[in-house]
């Protein structure tokens, strides 16, 4: 049993992330600014259950007030800390670049900060797909260069993993980034695409399909994420002693540091994602056909090799089980009828 900090655990990465520690029995202390990106009563609802489970503590505490976040670490002496806190969402960063340099560059440092002064034995935060940017190469692979983001967002997510790497690098600190693929399932985020669709589709209103429909993306199910970080965050990187600064491996490092892909490893076109909603719930969507967003990219593919070899997991949910159990999740927690 050991004692996990467990940041954004009011968001929907963290909380499913919190119920599968504690569930093992694992002792987990949530922390959470409850900001209101999107619905704070749905973030409430999330920590309410978790407060249910043995094991659990929750502390209301926003990342950018450092002393607080020092304090924290000093008293409670975490084993692992798995950093899921962030402020998401890429077209949010084209109106809003401040909450991202608080959010993802402040905050992390808070993080890393914490972990170095009080001897955490691994660090685990989320990267995102985001990172590959203008990157075509498919699929994309941790080892691919990742120099040239779209969005503020993604250039956060990459600042991230510089800045563990020079934590590893200098203080001897264990860090694994996790580069998330597109996550959907029950308790999800109301600004995603499928939770959008879904509540325009009850409400009888149209959906807006960006690109005319002409992306792929690798919808991952939140059950296999869960898999993935918890599965990273017990295997603790070693260091590379094959790297080397003559041909530099961005996935790895001679310190004890890592990146990894969690992807569902078979993308689906945006279209068959409509398709297979409209399936589960029964309806046809009206479609409003736009063009691509700022800071949008037309498909997302992970390799997942390093994840399979280094952990021994492949997420493999097909996109109808996880999008039906969606659906049943939805209806149940807005009591739709379907």
């Amino acid at each position: 049993m050991s004692k996990y900090l467990v940041t954004g655990a009011a968001g929907f990465i963290g909380f499913h992330v919190s119920r599968h520690l504690l569930s093992r029995g694992d002792t987990v202390l949530g922390l959470d600014s409850l900001n209101d990106y999107y619905d704070v009563q749905l973030k409430k609802d999330r920590v309410a259950l978790l407060a249910n489970e043995s094991g659990f503590e929750f502390h209301h505490l926003d990342l950018v007030d450092r002393d607080r976040v020092a304090d924290l670490f000093a008293a409670e002496k975490f084993d692992v800390v798995i950093h899921l806190a962030a402020q998401a969402g890429v077209r949010y960063s084209l109106q809003n670049p401040f909450a991202y340099v608080d959010s993802n560059l402040v905050g992390f440092v808070s993080i890393l900060e914490g972990c170095r002064h009080t001897d955490v034995k691994h660090l685990v935060y989320a990267s995102s797909s985001s990172v590959y940017g203008a990157n075509t190469t498919i699929p994309f692979s941790v080892h691919h260069n990742v120099d040239h983001p779209v969005s503020l967002y993604a250039a956060t997510k990459k600042a991230n993993e510089l800045m563990a790497h020079t934590y590893s690098h200098l203080y001897d600190l264990p860090t694994t980034g996790l580069r998330f693929f597109t996550v959907y399932g029950p308790w999800g985020r109301p600004d995603m695409a499928l939770y959008l669709f879904t509540k325009a589709i009850f409400e009888g209103r149209p959906i807006d399909v960006f690109n005319h429909g002409k992306m792929r993306r690798d919808f991952t199910y939140i059950d296999d994420i869960v898999e993935g970080v918890v599965r990273t965050a017990d295997c603790v990187p070693p260091g590379n002693p094959d790297w080397t600064g003559d041909a530099p491996d961005p996935a790895t490092s001679r310190a004890k540091y890592r990146v990894y892909n969690i992807g569902n490893n078979q993308p689906v076109e945006l279209m068959h994602l409509i398709t297979t909603l409209e399936s589960a719930i029964g309806r046809e969507a009206e479609k409003n056909y736009l063009d691509m967003q700022p800071g949008d990219v037309t498909q997302t593919f992970a390799d997942v090799d390093d994840l399979v070899q280094d952990v021994g997991f492949r997420p493999d949910t097909p996109i109808e089980e996880g999008i039906r159990r969606f659906v049943d999740w939805y209806c149940e927690y807005h009591d739709i009828d379907e």
